[in-house]
C-alpha cells in the first residue's frame, strides 16, 4: 500500500481576489508544499531528531510575502531563466528587446515574471509519483519574446524521496525556452545560518566564463584554472568562497551531459548526514549561493547572504546569443522536456 498522500487547502488571496492554494504531497518520511502563484515550492520537509521535521528550504511565510519579494524563492523562472546580455537577442533575422532589470541586461525573464503569474494546477499520479500539474500559456509578445507558449511543469514526489521535476513546453513559432526552479537549500533547515560549512561534488570539469555584470563572454573556463571553482572532488562551500567575491553565481557545465537523465551533484549536510542528490537533463546548473538576500524569511528569520544555495539546473545563460553554446531554441517541430530530481539522504 502507497504512503503517498495529497493535500490541498487555501494559501492566500492576491489583490483582485483570485484564490492561491497549497498543495502537500508526502511520502510517510518526507514531504513538499508548493502554491500555484509562481509555481512556487514553499517548504521541503525532512526527518530530524527527535520525531521533528526540519524545512529545508528558505522562502516566505504568507502570499504577501512571496508576491512582493524579488528573490524568486523556490519559483519556476522563465521564459528564459539567467542572464541575456543587453537584453537583447536575433532570431531568424529579427531582433527581440528585452526588459533591462539587471543593469543592462535581462534576468530571470523581465519585469514581467513566471513567478507573479497564478498557473492553474491539478492533482497527477505518475510513473514518478504523486504530485501537482501546473500549467499556463504565455502569449506571444510575453516579455518581448516570440511564440505562444504552452508550459506544464509537473512536481512528483516518490517512495524513494525523490521529487521529480518536469518541464514541458509546446510553441507554435521558433522562441527561447529556459525553464528552471530557483529554490534555496540549506540542509541544516531555513533558519542554519550559513550553508559555507555544508560539502558540495559536482561533476563539472568546466564552468561559463562571465565578465563582471555575470555575463558570459562565450568562453568556458577549466576548473584546472581556476581551482576556488572546483568542486569534483567533495568541498565546503566556503573554503573558497572568498576568492569569488560576494560569492559564487556561476553556471556549471555538466560533464556528462548527453540530454538524457544523469546524476552531477552531491550537496551535503555533515553535521546531520542530510544529503540532496541532483540528476537533471540539462546541460549546467547554476550555483548561487545567496549572496544578495536579505530582509525577513520564514517565521521572521532574516536573511543574510550565503543563508543557502540555488542549483538551478538549465541551458547555458545568454545562449541566445552564443552560436557554440547548446541551443536553446524550440520550433513548433519540437516538444521542450527537461527534467531535474532531487533525491533525499536522511
Amino acid at each position: 500500500m502507497s504512503n503517498l498522500k495529497f493535500k490541498k487547502v487555501k494559501f492566500g488571496t492576491l489583490y483582485d481576489g483570485r484564490k492561491v492554494h497549497l498543495y502537500t504531497v508526502s511520502n510517510g518520511s518526507m514531504s513538499f508544499s508548493a502554491i500555484d502563484y509562481g509555481c512556487t515550492i514553499t517548504s521541503i520537509l525532512l526527518p530530524a531528531k527527535g520525531g521533528k521535521k526540519v524545512d529545508v528550504l528558505l522562502g516566505c511565510s504568507t502570499l504577501e510575502g512571496y508576491a512582493s519579494s524579488g528573490s524568486c524563492f523556490g519559483t519556476v523562472v522563465g521564459r528564459f531563466a539567467n542572464r541575456i546580455g543587453g537584453a537583447a537577442f536575433s532570431l531568424n533575422g529579427k531582433t527581440y528587446q528585452l526588459d533591462k532589470n539587471d543593469g543592462e541586461n535581462c534576468l530571470h525573464g523581465g519585469f514581467d515574471r513566471y513567478e507573479k503569474k497564478l498557473w492553474s494546477a491539478k492533482k497527477i499520479r505518475t510513473d514518478k509519483g504523486l504530485g501537482i500539474e501546473f500549467s499556463r500559456i504565455s502569449p506571444a509578445g510575453e516579455q518581448n519574446m516570440p511564440g505562444n507558449l504552452k508550459i506544464k511543469v509537473t512536481y512528483t514526489l516518490n517512495e524513494d524521496n525523490e521529487l521529480t521535476l518536469d518541464y514541458f513546453a509546446k510553441t507554435d513559432a521558433p522562441t527561447p525556452v529556459n525553464l528552471t526552479n530557483h529554490a534555496y537549500f540549506n540542509l541544516k533547515g531555513y533558519d542554519g545560518g550559513s550553508i559555507e560549512d555544508q560539502e558540495l561534488k559536482m561533476d563539472c570539469s568546466k564552468f561559463v566564463e562571465v565578465d563582471e555584470h555575470l555575463i558570459p563572454s562565450g568562453n568556458l573556463c577549466s576548473v584546472d584554472e581556476k581551482k576556488a571553482f572546483d568542486f569534483r572532488v567533495p568541498k565546503l562551500i566556503g573554503k573558497d568562497i572568498k576568492e569569488t567575491g560576494s560569492g559564487y553565481d556561476h553556471a556549471y557545465c555538466i560533464d556528462s551531459y548527453n540530454g538524457s537523465l544523469v546524476e552531477f551533484a552531491v550537496l551535503k549536510d555533515p553535521a546531520s548526514g542530510r544529503t540532496m542528490t541532483v540528476s537533471t537533463t540539462l546541460p549546467a546548473c547554476q550555483i548561487y549561493t545567496a549572496n544578495f538576500i536579505d530582509g525577513v524569511g520564514k517565521n521572521g528569520y532574516p536573511l543574510k547572504s550565503h543563508d543557502a544555495v540555488c542549483m538551478e539546473t538549465e541551458a547555458y545563460p545568454d545562449a541566445p546569443n552564443h552560436e557554440n553554446f547548446p541551443s536553446c531554441i524550440v520550433t513548433p517541430e519540437k516538444l521542450y522536456h527537461e527534467t531535474t530530481v532531487y533525491k533525499f539522504g536522511f
